[in-house]
């Protein structure tokens, strides 16, 4: 008799779809965005492009190394994105003086005035959702606890 004779049999009830975490999770993350999608469509933004965005209407600018810090992105993900970005004039991009390695994006005129329009998009979707001010905040914690675990 080998060991695995006298082993517990396996929990198959573990592989269950309804008892993963990461299906309500793939889920929820495709279905969101996918509900920003009219709402950024009105002001001709993407919703990785708005992501961006964010962050520049908070710094002004960061090193393409910020932006993919926070935004969990690689360079070869960013890149294009930026580029993109750039041509429809929401931001620039230029080489650090102080480090020609790192790229400083900033944030243009064009890209500062779409902020005006875009303030109403969280509210838009707290009613899109049906959730309280306060409820978003302790999902947004739990959240950021289990991106902070798996990073």
């Amino acid at each position: 008799m080998s060991n695995s004779d006298h082993s517990t049999p396996p929990d198959l009830s573990l592989l269950k779809l309804e008892n993963q975490l990461c299906f309500p999770l793939y889920a929820v993350s495709r279905m969101l965005t996918k509900a920003y999608q009219p709402l950024l469509q009105e002001r001709g933004l993407t919703y990785p492009q708005y992501l961006v965005l964010l962050l520049l209407w908070e710094h002004e600018q960061l090193t393409v190394k910020a932006l993919g810090d926070n935004l969990l992105l690689d360079s070869g993900t960013l890149t294009p994105l930026l580029k993109r970005m750039e041509q429809k004039q929401w931001v620039s991009r230029h080489r650090d003086p102080q480090d020609e390695r790192s790229v400083i994006i900033s944030l243009t005129p064009a890209g500062r005035a779409l902020q005006e329009g875009a303030c109403r998009i969280p509210e838009q979707m707290l009613a899109k959702l049906h959730l309280s001010p306060t409820e978003v905040a302790d999902l947004r914690q739990q959240l950021n606890t289990l991106i902070t675990r798996l990073t």
